[in-house]
């Protein structure tokens, strides 16, 4: 055989070609009534796997989406198709049970967020009650003339209970109804929740801001305001939808009573004219099945309109209806007192029922007398609490009732601003304006973004004992910075540092100590037009808070804190964690890391390289001190770019190799245990050299970093931060090999 014959192998299985001729050849072996046999198996059971169950149907029905689609469903087929009678009388039932059920659920409800979905309900049971009104009115119509119960039982029970035998007495009731529902509940009801609905709408961002402010200052958490923020979206909404819903009450009662009339006359028409009926007898008959039909449908209307004012009504009432209203009658005995004694006086009066009057003044005399001992009780207790002893000594009354607020007292406040009295319109000015914690919550954020981790709440005060302008900023309760502002003024600086020549209070900015001037808002525009800084009472603080958080920001770390970090990361790196933690390093020893960091103003909002970074430092030592020198060699790259000008360049300056030498020599001890000993003269030299080389820089526009060998850095930096502490103090090993570098100077 030649090669043009052979089947193709090329891709080491056969080709389609071969395939399909395999496929034949076994064919016509016998094997196609094998093949045909588990085709025609397959399909049998795919057919029966098409085909679901009784119980697979009860489970599809028990879902509450399946079931509430399928109800709905069934008032559209109810609108259209006719019904015989005795389901009529079922679905009759079912809408005066809705009916009483939603009127009990508004009675019982603590707060109307608590039924949202009344709404909906609402609308399936008006779409409910219209569909059963086309229903009986086409069977009214079509089998009104055989007698009174061709609509149901339901019907013909109202029509007769209610009309007692006279179509006249059953019209006039049934109006009467209407005229209850339409012009009273319903009216009232959806007047009340358009006033509520406008009302809420009004007040949503005064109440945003209040959640903001006390988020701010650190009254709730983040938790509690989205929690707040959510049930307040939620109540605008339900009483927006509760506005738009109270139409479908009032179109109920028209559609009602229009449906009335039109059962009249076409019964009386259908009756007379084609059944061959007397106008007597077709007016009886009609009559009862149209006002039996009316009343088994406005009943339930009437019901949930009444359920719709309990509802719309209950707004700013906390509590159920019944002790809402028991609290507030008998929070004043003397207007129980007063009505029994009307009534007692009525029960004396000639002619009017003796009993009656004398029993329900009894009653309120009784009410009005507890309610009375209840309210002395209550404001004896109050006195006594009051009078209690507010510190006591072991074992004597009062002393576990002062036990809870002296326990309180002990809690301090991470973050705190107290401010004087003439300071108070930055949070609460005139105008309904709150600009200071607006600044302190964007200056959280960005904080947040910057350094890695969401600071605490700041809580702000007023503190009687300050002076009117003067501002304190304490951290852990220990005063870290204080100034004067004027709220009503703007600070003018020069960016040169010098005293402006604008008329107004001199001062100094009390952030960076340079000479500033208050002056009246007259005055801004003028001051900005000759090139000065110019900036009002709030962003001095907020600023002023800015740099005491950086520099303190080590302080602020918390144990807690760091642990919530170290959970919020993703899975790939709370790996890493669990291999760490806390087989070889703890929680505090990483807190201690990042706290190093953060003391040298170094973010830690990478934290999984800073983790990894730990991790490799663990191999050689479990000192904090040394552990932050890898990690700050891993993040070469971010202390690089913190510090990179705005030309692109790092500016440096570089320390000399005799000062190397000299740190080198005056380092002591061994592994964890070294420190620094240099000579006091050598300290001075140094520091008066850095200082001038930082101050040249200075001069010509740069703001360099000092640059040290790894080993002697940490020296060096807890030596510069006594006089410099804001400059950065770097090692050959923390710049990244793609940095660019300017040096501009040398110590």
């Amino acid at each position: 055989m030649d090669a043009s014959a052979v089947p193709h192998f090329r891709n080491g299985g056969p080709s389609a070609a071969a395939q399909t001729f395999g496929a034949r050849g076994r064919q016509s072996r016998g094997e196609a009534a094998t093949m045909v046999d588990v085709t025609a198996g397959q399909g049998v059971g795919s057919t029966n796997a098409g085909v679901p169950t009784l119980a697979e149907i009860v489970n599809i029905l028990k879902r509450g989406d399946i079931a509430l689609a399928l109800g709905i469903l069934t008032i559209l087929v109810v609108l259209i198709l006719p019904l015989p009678a005795i389901v009529l009388d079922l679905f009759l039932a079912i809408s005066i049970t809705l009916s009483i059920l939603i009127l009990m659920t508004s009675l019982f409800i603590q707060a109307p967020l608590e039924f949202s979905a009344f709404p909906t309900i609402l609308l399936i049971s008006t779409m409910l009650r219209l569909s059963l009104n086309m229903a009986s009115t086409r069977l009214i119509l079509s089998h009104g003339h055989e007698g009174t119960d061709a609509a149901g039982h339901v019907i013909e029970a109202f029509g007769s209970f209610v009309m007692g035998g006279n179509f006249v007495i059953g019209i006039i009731v049934f109006a009467i109804l209407i005229i209850v529902n339409f012009v009273v509940i319903t009216k009232g009801s959806g007047r009340i929740a358009e006033v509520a609905a406008r009302f809420h709408l009004d007040a949503m961002p005064g109440k945003q801001m209040a959640i903001d402010a006390d988020l701010s200052a650190g009254l709730i958490d983040e938790k509690v305001a989205k929690e707040r923020r959510k049930a307040l979206e939620d109540e605008s909404g339900f009483f927006g939808a509760m506005d738009g819903a109270s139409k479908f009450v009032r179109g109920d009662a028209i559609a009602g009573l229009l449906i009335v009339f039109i059962n009249v006359v076409g019964g009386m028409i259908i009756g007379v004219a084609q059944q061959g009926l007397s106008f007597a007898d077709a007016g009886r008959s009609y009559t009862l099945l149209t006002v039996g039909d009316g009343l088994v449908t406005q009943v339930p209307a009437l019901i949930v309109s009444t359920a719709a004012g309990l509802l719309v009504s209950k707004a700013g009432v906390s509590g159920a209806a019944d002790k809402a209203l028991m609290k507030q009658f008998s929070g004043y005995p003397q207007a129980l007192a007063m009505s029994s004694a009307v009534m007692l006086v009525l029960a004396a009066l000639p002619g009017i029922p003796t009993i009656p009057f004398l029993a329900l003044g009894a009653g309120a005399g009784a009410l009005a007398w507890t309610a009375r001992n209840r309210n002395r009780a209550t404001a004896k207790a109050d006195e006594a609490a009051k009078a209690a002893p507010t510190a006591g000594t072991p074992g004597a009354p009062g002393t576990a009732a002062t036990e809870e607020p002296i326990s309180a007292a002990l809690k301090i406040d991470d973050l705190k601003i107290e401010l004087g009295y003439a300071l108070l319109p930055l949070v609460n000015g005139p105008d309904g304006t709150d600009r200071l914690t607006e600044q302190i919550k964007a200056l959280r954020r960005s904080l947040a973004i910057e350094m890695g981790f969401v600071m605490p709440a700041v809580r702000i005060l007023d503190n009687v004992q300050l002076e009117a302008n003067t501002y304190i900023i304490k951290i852990k309760e220990v005063d870290a910075g204080t100034g004067k502002i004027w709220p009503n003024q703007f600070m003018v600086m020069d960016p040169g540092g010098s005293q402006v020549q604008v008329p107004g209070i001199h001062t100094t900015e009390p952030t960076f100590g340079l000479p500033a001037t208050w002056v009246d808002a007259s005055l801004k525009e003028e001051a900005s037009l000759k090139g000065y800084t110019v900036v009002d009472a709030a962003t001095v603080l907020s600023t002023h808070l800015t740099e005491l958080l950086k520099a303190n920001m080590s302080d602020l770390l918390s144990y807690g804190e760091v642990q919530k970090l170290l959970k919020e990361l993703p899975k790939e790196q709370s790996e890493l964690v669990k291999d760490i933690v806390p087989g070889q390093v703890t929680v505090s020893g990483i807190q201690r890391v990042l706290q190093l960091l953060l003391a040298e103003r170094i973010s830690i909002r990478d934290l999984s390289t800073i983790l990894e970074g730990i991790a490799d430092s663990l191999a050689f030592s479990r000192n904090p001190a040394t552990m932050v020198e890898h990690v700050r060699a891993r993040l070469a790259r971010q202390i690089c770019a913190q510090n990179t000008s705005y030309n692109g360049y790092l500016p440096l300056i570089a320390l000399s190799a005799r000062w190397e030498q000299a740190f080198a020599e005056s380092i002591i001890g061994q592994g964890e245990e070294r420190s620094l000993a240099m000579q006091p003269s050598k300290l001075s030299e140094f520091m008066t050299a850095v200082r001038e080389a930082f101050e040249r820089a200075a001069r010509e526009g740069e703001a360099p970093v000092l640059v040290t060998s790894a080993a002697i850095r940490p020296f060096v930096r807890s030596l510069v931060e006594r006089f410099r502490a804001q400059t950065t103090v770097l090692s050959q090993a923390e710049i990244h090999p793609r940095a660019r570098l300017k040096t501009v100077g040398s110590i």
